[in-house]
């Protein structure tokens, strides 16, 4: 088995290729929805997903994997192929989202703890059968005055590798998320301060509890300043002191690093990633695992109106195509004038 999860992973961290992330809850969907004036319902969270799962250029060259929700992962297209087949067919390989969200951990006011490893075990053999081979897990860790603490810290470290243990168990790729959001006012070195301190609490706890890195995909923020910090860092900065930070603290076994794009714009997602490549020299493939990064513009063109499909899957191509030129470091702004 350990030699199929390292096959998994290293498939989702292919050249060129990334992850879409299409595991938006019920209650992150609708607000997305409302945003472009369309009712969420499962009919039309379903239609939308397709169209992007239908859009064959994107998906057979740039995507890696999908990750999906509960409800997208048992659900059938308008002509009744079930849409992990279509994510198949395309040669993406389909994924998960288990975690059941971050809550407030006891004792630490301001701080989350993410839940979900009762019945874990059960719910990821389900997911297997339904063609899951990949899963993802996101802790969230806060950065403001007197915080993160060392006990939330450890605590979503601990979560993070007891999931990944089990998705292994499970036959399953574990994607291990520990976002430190970027929505306070700190410094790009506060961020690589904390970052580097949640890195090295992770594998510490995933090596105490024998997940097999090789066979595993890590899904971190990028060092960047707060959205709301007064004089923000640059795109060559970032780059640089995210591949610093993540040469400290993350081993060389592990399969690959898809960054999370964590409420940075689509071009800004785009260029820190393709900067981050243009370093080289790194001992695990650089990729994405974006979610709105990849979708407010599809999302924007499709406005729940059938006959726009074309001009969103179009969108959807365009930013696919444009992450893809960043996993190898040749993206470049004017690229992106030239579609608009």
């Amino acid at each position: 088995m350990t030699d199929r999860l390292d096959d998994i992973a290293a498939a989702m961290v292919a050249r060129g290729k990334g992850i879409l992330a299409a595991d938006e809850s019920s209650g992150t969907i609708k607000k997305r929805f409302d945003a472009i004036g369309v009712e969420s319902t499962e009919d039309s969270r379903r239609d939308y997903r397709e169209l992007l799962f239908r859009t064959g250029d994107a998906m057979r060259n740039h995507i890696s994997g999908v990750i999906l929700y509960d409800e997208t992962i048992r659900q059938k297209a308008a002509d009744g192929t079930p849409l992990v087949d279509i994510i198949a067919a395309s040669g993406a390989v389909p994924g998960i989202k288990v975690d059941m969200g971050a809550k407030p951990l006891a004792g630490h006011p301001g701080e989350l703890v993410t839940e979900g490893l009762d019945g874990l075990r059960e719910r990821l053999a389900e997911y297997h059968k339904l063609g899951a081979r990949f899963a993802k897990w996101r802790a969230v860790i806060d950065i403001a005055g007197g915080i993160p603490t060392r006990g939330c810290i450890e605590a979503n470290a601990h979560g993070l590798a007891r999931y990944a243990g089990l998705c292994q168990e499970a036959g399953i790729v574990p994607i291990v998320e520990p976002e430190v959001l970027m929505d306070g006012g700190h410094d790009i070195d506060r961020c690589f301060e904390v970052t580097e301190a949640v890195l090295n609490a992770v594998y510490d706890q995933l090596f105490t509890q024998r997940v097999r890195l090789e066979g595993s995909v890590l899904k971190p923020n990028m060092v960047i300043s707060g959205k709301k910090c007064a004089s923000r860092a640059g795109v060559e900065e970032v780059a640089e002191k995210t591949v610093a930070c993540l040469k400290r603290t993350v081993p060389a076994a592990v399969a690959g690093i898809a960054f999370l794009s964590g409420g940075q714009s689509d071009e800004e997602a785009t260029a820190h990633l393709s900067a981050m490549n243009a370093i080289g020299g790194l001992p695990w493939p650089l990729t994405f695992s974006y979610g709105r990064a990849l979708q407010a513009a599809p999302q924007k063109a499709w406005s729940g109106k059938a006959e726009n499909t074309t001009a969103a899957q179009a969108a959807f191509a365009h930013r696919a195509r444009m992450n893809s030129l960043a996993t190898t470091g040749e993206w470049q702004a004017a690229l992106e004038k030239q579609a608009a």
